[in-house]
């Protein structure tokens, strides 16, 4: 039965939790010697969501202010010099700002950054780059042209400090075209060249070319040169389609990808065709078209696949102006059986010689880190068993062999070395910091272990291969490395987010390797001060049974006590695919992290009497030839049954009271939770997908597609159990998902399935809301929708009806 209906409001002590003051974002500049402090916007109100906003190519644009449609800004800007400096408000700003995208020059000087100017009556908005002078704490509108940020921060500065290029909207681009415009014709795609082009499940794609002309309208950007003293603009090229811009860490050329016709109906504009420039920055001229790429329409669908051809073009950061790329010698098919799977190749300036070629790798390339004449470390993967390399290379010495430096699984994270730490070069790139005079790197890691999650920062020897570790986590502590620079004298110094759980996340100061007790920096107050202040908090260790080691974090009411005995209970989780029953059992996370009550957590019923099993693990384990989502029904239920057992072996909570939770895949779960077990009372299920033949080339960590495993699909989609789900199920979608695979049809055919085979189950769609939900209103009501289901079907559930 359709229902309308107003928007509700949960609890008081919910609704208050929600609504809890955010946390300030922190910027830190390159040097370390300035802190940006940047208060965050409280959820945007459902008039603001609800701005027109276009979907096309896989992008959400704003067509008021020529931006993206959905951004969390900051609100508010304070300047702090450590270690000691005061907390110093910028002035100059707009009263109501709406600031993203922070960056600072290379020098440290100065912070500039993209100010959105709301549309208003009369007024359309803008998004426009401002800077902030640190000497001064003040600032300025640079430029007033605004800028176009359809493809995200619009502006990069050059490595003068001086300088900085910007995307624009053109001159006298005129009105937009009518959206509504009378068709032409039909649209057509058409395939038959016998090649298989299967593609992902996307959403927001083109449909028809007035989609197509609406499109260039609002992609086409002039590249501009913008200088810092008067900000006057010079154009530079032809406006284009510019998805990025980069100037070479010399500042004389430009790196510029343009987006070019034919488009695609059935791909993002990630598979658009695209021209591969380079510019002289001095005059704007084209000095050399490095590569004009096709349309990627028959890139198989395996994960670690890639399109043929140069990609991945960038500069490389410890030189002038070279040029990096990689090319795949499989042709992009990772099943295709070789020895060699990729070539690095560099191009140096004036880019009119013929590449030379760096490496080859065994596996897919994932990344470079550039370090001196003589190091750089290159990355690869492989997803078929989640393997991945870390090599050290000489760039001085093209084609030598490479040096493994670490090798091992990405889901192996108790053996995880950690990850290199850069530093920002005088050009503004970053790149290794080396100590031992070259001869040493920093790592710093999160330091997974059984018992728990231990960050830590180690120094590696890179010719004798000894590690050193230099600081780690403590308990009651949870604190986790942000950077590692040098110091006024000369001495190393890191800077650490520290919490705990009755403590809110703030940043330290401490010199590296040494005891001495760390300088706070911030202060921010804890949100949850009129609660108590903290959540109680348990890891719980368990096993599933086929002997796979599991963990839950516990939350109980604030007066809890044994003798309450067992509560109602709500459990949340999110299934992950594993290839080793090992990893599978590994312990993530910490029990001395802060509690911080997100809009999709499960925490907020500790409120209301019950009992939270948050972050079930649910691992989803296939080794060898086996994958994971062979046996994926029967892991999954003996998952949650380990969890409530678990819990009922505790005390406190009630198997016969007990539901289950989860968004995205989590939803999946829930829904598969429900078809094929009698564990639960209810279930709530958010922006879930439930019938897989809908994403035939792939899903999740599931490669294969349909026609390859159709047994397999079919067992996991819920949609074919519709007869079977007896146990209430509260559906919620936003009205505008834009998650690959989760359209709202997924729930809306579910529930038409559910409701013709007479399951107990609601359908609440909220306005305007993409795959994460944004809207004040939207989230309270969610909240309310949820507990509501909650207190009539697992806290007081009716009599049973014989």
């Amino acid at each position: 039965m359709a229902q309308e209906t107003q928007y509700h409001e949960p609890p008081a002590a919910i609704r208050d939790l929600l609504l809890a003051p955010p946390t300030p974002r922190v910027s830190l500049s390159g040097d370390g010697s300035v802190l940006a402090i940047l208060a965050v916007q409280d959820f945007p109100t459902i008039a603001e969501l609800s701005q027109p906003e276009l979907r096309l190519a896989g992008l959400r644009l704003n067509p008021r202010t020529n931006g993206p449609s959905r951004v969390s800004y900051a609100v508010g800007l304070q300047f702090k010099r450590l270690p000691a400096g005061a907390e110093t408000p910028v002035q100059g700003l707009p009263v109501q700002a709406r600031i993203s995208n922070p960056s600072w020059s290379p020098d440290n000087k100065y912070l500039a950054f993209s100010l959105t100017t709301p549309a208003s009556e009369g007024t359309a908005g803008r998004v426009e780059l401002w800077v902030a002078d640190v000497a001064t704490n003040s600032a300025r509108r640079l430029l007033a042209t605004p800028l176009n940020e359809t493809f995200g921060t619009a502006f990069e500065w050059v490595s003068d400090s001086q300088t900085l290029l910007a995307r624009v909207v053109p001159a006298g681009r005129g009105p937009a075209p009518a959206a509504d415009a009378t068709p032409t014709g039909p649209a057509v795609q058409e395939a038959g060249s016998g090649k298989k082009s299967g593609a992902r499940t996307y959403q927001d794609l083109l449909k028809n070319p007035a989609d197509e002309h609406l499109f260039d309208y609002y992609a086409t950007a002039q590249l501009v040169k913008v200088k810092l003293a008067d900000g006057s603009a010079q154009p530079l090229g032809e406006p284009g389609v510019l998805r990025s811009v980069s100037p070479s860490p010399d500042g004389r050329y430009v790196l510029v990808r343009t987006a070019h016709k034919p488009y695609s109906y059935t791909l993002p504009i990630s598979s658009f065709p695209q021209r591969i420039d380079v510019l002289d920055v001095a005059t704007g001229s084209l000095v050399k078209t490095i590569v004009d790429l096709p349309l990627a329409d028959n890139v198989p669908t395996n994960f670690d696949a890639v399109p043929t051809g140069p990609r991945d073009h960038a500069w490389r950061a410890d030189v002038p102006a070279t040029l990096s790329y990689a090319e795949a010698q499989d042709g992009g098919d990772p099943k295709v059986k070789t020895t060699i799977r990729e070539k690095l190749y560099l191009l140096p300036a004036p880019f009119s010689g013929s590449p030379q070629e760096l490496a080859a790798l065994p596996l897919r390339y994932a990344g470079l880190t550039w370090g001196t004449d003589h190091l750089a470390l290159v990355d690869g993967y492989r997803w078929a068993d989640r393997h991945e390399t870390t090599w050290q290379l000489d760039p001085a010495a093209p084609g030598q062999p490479l040096k493994v430096l670490f090798d091992g699984s990405s889901q192996d994270t108790y053996h995880n070395p950690g990850t290199p730490v850069t530093r920002r070069n005088a050009q503004g790139r970053y790149v290794l910091r080396l100590s031992q005079g070259g001869k040493a790197i920093y790592l710093s890691g999160q330091g997974a272990s059984p018992e728990g999650d231990r960050p830590f920062v180690d120094e590696l020897n890179l010719q004798t291969k000894k590690t050193a570790r230099l600081w780690r986590s403590e308990a009651p502590y949870y604190e986790v490395p942000v950077t590692v620079f040098e110091g006024k004298k000369g001495q190393m110094e890191l800077l650490t987010r520290r919490e705990a759980a009755d403590q809110n996340p703030n940043y330290f100061l401490r010199e590296l390797g040494k005891k001495a007790q760390p300088l706070a920096l911030t202060h921010f107050a804890n949100p949850y001060a009129k609660f108590g202040g903290s959540f109680r908090k348990q890891v719980l260790h368990y096993k599933r049974a086929d002997g796979v080691d599991l963990t839950a974090n516990l939350y109980l009411p604030p007066n809890y006590k044994k003798t309450d005995g067992p509560l109602p209970t709500l459990m949340e989780a999110y299934p992950v695919e594993f290839k080793d029953k090992a990893n599978a059992g590994q312990v993530n996370g910490s029990p001395y992290t802060f509690t911080r009550i997100s809009w999709a957590s499960p925490v907020y019923w500790v409120t209301q009497g019950y009992a939270v099993l948050e972050n079930a693990t649910v691992p989803i384990l296939g080794e060898g030839s086996a994958e994971p989502n062979d046996t994926y029904t029967e892991q999954l239920v003996s998952s949650a049954k380990a969890a409530i057992d678990e819990g009922a072996r505790l005390g406190v909570v009630d198997p016969a009271r007990v539901a289950v939770m989860g968004h995205s895949y989590g939803a999946f779960m829930t829904a598969n939770l429900l078809a094929h077990s009698n564990l639960f009372k209810a279930g709530i299920a958010r922006s879930g997908a439930y019938n897989r033949t809908l994403t035939p080339f792939g899903f999740q960590g599931e490669e294969r597609t349909y026609w390859q495993a159709k047994g397999v699909y079919d067992a996991m989609s819920p949609f074919n159990f519709a007869d079977k789900i007896k146990t209430p199920i509260l559906l919620i979608h936003g009205e505008a998902d834009n998650n690959s695979g989760t359209f709202p049809i997924q729930s809306e055919r579910f529930y038409a399935a559910l409701k013709g085979q007479g399951a107990t189950v609601r359908y609440v769609v909220l306005p305007a809301e993409a795959h994460s939900y944004a809207a004040r209103e939207n989230l309270l009501h969610m909240l309310w929708e949820m507990d509501s289901w909650l207190n009539k079907y697992v806290k007081t559930p009716a009599p049973a009806v014989n």
